[in-house]
């Protein structure tokens, strides 16, 4: 369910070779960086690019701007993994590293083809922990010919919000977003949106929190194969410690508050709810779940054995082992934070991102208001 593209040709993905070969062997891309536009104040008229690799995924998505928003032109995502074995070792594997040359060296014959004139493209929590991180970038850097930026926690959060909130309800109070990833999760309290002239709106962050704890962390250290109940609310019991200080500080009256999800945890919990026979972005991205929904779905999952989860079109082999880890973290936010309904984001970074650097170019108020 995770590609949404695949390579447009151009040049063949670079092999991952050790550091010692690096040196005669240089990435055969551009050097995308996150470069401002040079003519402020004139509206930018090229093509725009975000990349997110986290511990589990790597996305791009290319676009240009329409409109109050913007026009996906391109887009790709790969499960990778690369913070696999991460929190036993503290380092990235060489068969992560592998993976990960490979999709990031796609992404960058995506952005050569479609010439792609201002690009942020960031790396996550793997990269933010892992002792190897900084080599890490070093080998994308000569063999990919990209750079990547490792963001902070904060940044984090920051992008997410701003690529979910035109899905925030206009009638809310509040909203609890989360972003459940591969090496960390995002809880962000959000008010309700900045009003704009043009473009999407701004979000209101009252406060925020990353939980140190993602699915591929999670389903390592409980196992994702076989997973009872027991298992489960194992899992859900250790992330409870970890949302337990936010909720005491910003739980309390939830009336009028409803969640906003973005990850492939929700993602795949609808589209098992909606009964796709394949995933569909547009059913299920900005649909409503309500808290007895989800309920069902979970406890649907805890019943599938791994083959059927492999076997469901929503699931598939390469989310099959985390799919409930993933719900594990969801249910001990939904205990702490028990809102009646949540809405489906499939968004986050990287439409943060593209919304961002539009933003910093004027895109949307040269034509009118602010931005």
């Amino acid at each position: 369910m995770d590609d949404e593209g695949q390579g447009t040709g151009g040049l063949e993905p670079a092999p991952y070779r050790p550091r010692a070969e690096n040196r005669a062997h240089r990435g055969r891309g551009h050097h995308f960086r996150h470069r401002r536009s040079s003519n402020a104040g004139a509206p930018w008229r090229g093509t725009y690019a975000a990349l997110d690799l986290g511990t589990n995924n790597c996305r791009l998505l290319i676009a240009r701007p329409s409109g109050d928003g913007f026009r996906v032109i391109d887009a790709f995502s790969r499960i990778i993994r690369l913070g696999e074995g991460l929190s036993a070792t503290g380092r990235l594997s060489e068969a992560a590293i592998v993976r990960a040359v490979g999709a990031l060296a796609v992404c960058r014959d995506k952005m050569v083809n479609r010439g792609v004139t201002r690009a942020r493209l960031i790396a996550t929590e793997a990269c933010r922990v892992a002792v190897n991180g900084a080599e890490f970038l070093e080998v994308i850097r000569e063999q990919v010919g990209i750079e990547l930026e490792i963001v902070d926690r904060k940044t984090e959060a920051d992008l997410a919000a701003t690529g979910c909130t035109p899905l925030i309800d206009p009638q809310a109070r509040g909203v609890l977003l989360f972003d459940i990833g591969g090496g960390s999760s995002e809880l962000v309290s959000l008010a309700q949106s900045e009003p704009t002239m043009r473009g999407p709106p701004r979000p209101v962050v009252r406060s925020w929190v990353s939980l140190p704890v993602g699915v591929v962390t999670l389903a390592e250290r409980h196992g994702g194969v076989r997973v009872d109940r027991a298992v489960f609310e194992a899992m859900v019991d250790e992330v409870a410690i970890f949302v337990a200080p936010f909720t005491a500080a910003h739980g309390g009256n939830l009336d009028g508050v409803h969640m906003l999800g973005t990850s492939g945890t929700v993602t795949t919990i609808a589209g098992i709810h909606l009964r796709l026979p394949r995933y569909d972005r547009r059913r299920v991205d900005g649909c409503w779940l309500s808290d007895v929904e989800i309920t069902g779905v979970i406890d649907e999952l805890i019943a599938m054995t791994y083959e059927e989860r492999v076997a469901n079109a929503c699931i598939g082999s390469e989310r099959a082992d985390l799919v409930l880890a993933g719900c594990a973290i969801l249910e001990a936010i939904r205990r702490a934070f028990p809102c009646p309904r949540l809405r489906v984001a499939d968004r986050g970074l990287r439409e943060g991102i593209l919304v961002k650097l539009m933003r910093e170019d004027g895109v949307w108020s040269y034509h009118g208001g602010p931005a």
